[in-house]
């Protein structure tokens, strides 16, 4: 499995886990990931432990600003109505298209993917509809951006 897209459904789970027993705060991040054993955490790669971790961080340091933007693009859903695992998701990929080198296409894409392996049948073309209106009103307007040509 590719390490980002690992991590990515590791930052997930986390912040899903997080947000459920309301403690999205920095002081409250585990020092493994939420449904992982000692072990399996021990056998990430640790490239995937370091990013999951940047994903998690970094979300909950900008997340009054990202659930900001999410709520501006979410017309007919406020944020607290929106399913915890879809909140988590279009988190992270705000998360990554305010601050993250990877181009906004990777990240819609891989937004899609984790909503149609986490969440219900049809979440997915909520997720895309936000993370595509939001990317072309916000984030197409940043000109000449050099993206991680690395991103897996």
């Amino acid at each position: 499995m590719r390490s980002r897209h690992k991590a990515r459904e590791l930052a997930i789970q986390t912040l899903y886990a997080m947000d459920f027993n309301d403690e999205l705060d920095l002081s409250k991040i585990p020092t493994t990931f939420s449904a992982v054993t000692d072990d399996e955490y021990e056998n990430f790669e640790e490239d995937v432990r370091i990013y999951a971790m940047y994903l998690i961080r970094g979300t909950l340091e900008n997340l009054e600003e990202v659930d900001r933007l999410i709520s501006q693009f979410s017309l007919n859903r406020p944020i607290d109505r929106i399913d915890y695992v879809d909140r988590n998701i279009l988190r992270i990929s705000v998360f990554s298209l305010l601050y993250a080198n990877v181009h906004p296409h990777v990240i819609i894409d891989e937004a899609v993917k984790l909503s149609q392996d986490f969440s219900s049948e049809v979440n997915y073309k909520f997720i895309n509809g936000i993370l595509d209106a939001m990317n072309k009103q916000v984030f197409e307007k940043r000109e000449g951006m050099n993206y991680d040509s690395t991103e897996e």
